[in-house]
């Protein structure tokens, strides 16, 4: 590591800690000097010095003995996701969508490699889970998550996968032949399922946004509990809704 801090790659070491701290918080909701530091391997003072240059700049707030994410971070995160144009197009017709399913709805985009939530919406009686707007999930595990790897280009796919395929579940596919061919599937008939393949008692249907000359945009689903989501209206009623409400955020996000 050089002067500025900087190791071999480039990369600077004060930025990792304090995005370390960030994470660190948001994972205990909030968290003490003492716990941050034990955890993240630094000393006190090092972990007060982050917190306080963070608290000054808004980005995190002291609640007693505590740190809690200040809510400056919403403005970052809204100014993240309404830079989609995916996020503008889908949001009356996955509103739609919810509604005629009665669960609950998402729209994903990938970045670096993860599938990211950049909207959700859900219906009174739909089931919430640990996802939200800002989530990031593993592609192989989700129906929005094996639509987009199913019709983006080989290379892409081939960089996103490179690596051991995490199983959630017991449902999850783990075997890297067996995902391809499931890929291959998926490109055939144009949806996507996710069996309880990343959480247990979930199952969900999901579809690619593609844009006018078939470039993949991102990907919609609707998910729900296995007592609801089953049967006929499971395996056709749901694909159909969601592929078509896909079609329609495609073509939105390609003219607007």
């Amino acid at each position: 590591m050089d002067m500025d801090g900087r190791d071999a790659a480039g990369s600077i070491g004060a930025t990792k800690t304090s995005f370390g701290i960030v994470e660190h918080i948001r994972d205990h909701d909030a968290s003490g000097v003492s716990e941050i530091a034990n955890d993240l391997g630094i000393s006190k003072s090092t972990a007060h010095n982050h917190l306080k240059t963070l608290a000054g700049l808004g980005y995190v707030v002291r609640q007693g003995d505590e740190y809690a994410l200040g809510l400056k971070f919403l403005d970052l995160g809204d100014h993240a996701r309404t830079r989609h144009a995916l996020y503008h197009a889908s949001i009356g017709e996955m509103d739609d969508l919810v509604e005629a399913v009665g669960e609950r709805g998402q729209v994903m985009v990938e970045e670096n490699g993860r599938g990211v939530y950049i909207y959700q919406v859900k219906s009174e009686q739909g089931l919430q889970t640990d996802s939200h707007i800002g989530t990031t999930v593993d592609l192989h595990a989700t129906s929005v998550g094996k639509s987009y790897l199913a019709f983006c280009d080989e290379k892409r796919r081939k960089e996103i996968l490179d690596g051991e395929l995490t199983r959630l579940t017991t449902k999850t596919i783990g075997d890297r032949d067996a995902l391809e061919a499931e890929l291959a599937t998926i490109r055939e008939r144009g949806y996507a399922f996710n069996d309880e393949e990343r959480i247990t008692g979930m199952r969900a249907v999901g579809a690619p946004i593609l844009s006018d000359d078939e470039t993949i945009l991102g990907a919609i689903s609707v998910s729900g509990p296995t007592t609801r989501m089953k049967g006929e209206w499971y395996h056709t009623e749901v694909p159909e809704m969601v592929t078509q409400a896909a079609r329609v955020i495609g073509i939105r996000a390609t003219y607007s």
